[in-house]
């Protein structure tokens, strides 16, 4: 009976913060389309170095995560769903994941959730060449440009990147 009452204190609490990070920010922030994507430098989960400048010629969804936030957990069988689906036609899904507790933690905990798609260890560096990000997720479309078309806070679902990417495809 404890288990029981935790678990639904949990899902409780969790739930709050998903609704709690969707009503604060509906809607996409205004101000980002045509910016150009700022260029970094990170490291996967296997260490080796991945350059953003690299990914000029596909169409891009660049996510600040955490595995300890509850929307972000939501959005990831999103991304990776849209990964499988459109990898083929110049989709790259990369996710920045912002968690403090080092790169064993990610990798256990993308391992644990078949992430398949490109998953980078960020910092305070790239957060800040992005805006400052104020919230997780905090998603960005970018087209094959390197063009910022779209910036998110908050959780969205599937059929919202759905339709950024389609038009840039």
């Amino acid at each position: 009976m404890k288990v029981r009452k935790s678990l639904l204190i949990l899902s409780v609490i969790s739930l709050f913060f998903v609704i709690a990070g969707t009503l604060s920010c509906q809607g996409r922030i205004e101000g980002s389309g045509g910016s150009i994507a700022p260029d970094f430098t990170l490291r996967d989960l296997n260490g080796n170095t991945f350059r953003f400048s690299d990914t000029k010629g596909k169409v891009v969804i660049l996510d600040f995560w955490a595995t300890w936030c509850p929307p972000c957990i939501l959005e990831l069988p999103h991304f990776q769903s849209l990964h499988e689906q459109y990898q083929d036609q110049g989709l790259l899904m990369v996710g920045i994941s912002l968690d403090r507790g080092g790169v064993e933690t990610v990798r256990s905990f993308v391992r644990a959730n078949g992430i398949t798609y490109t998953i980078l260890i960020g910092g305070q560096k790239v957060t800040e060449a992005y805006g400052g990000i104020r919230g997780i997720p905090t998603t960005f479309v970018i087209d094959r440009r390197g063009r910022i078309v779209e910036k998110y806070v908050g959780y969205r679902s599937k059929e919202v990147f759905e339709s950024a990417i389609k038009k840039l495809l």
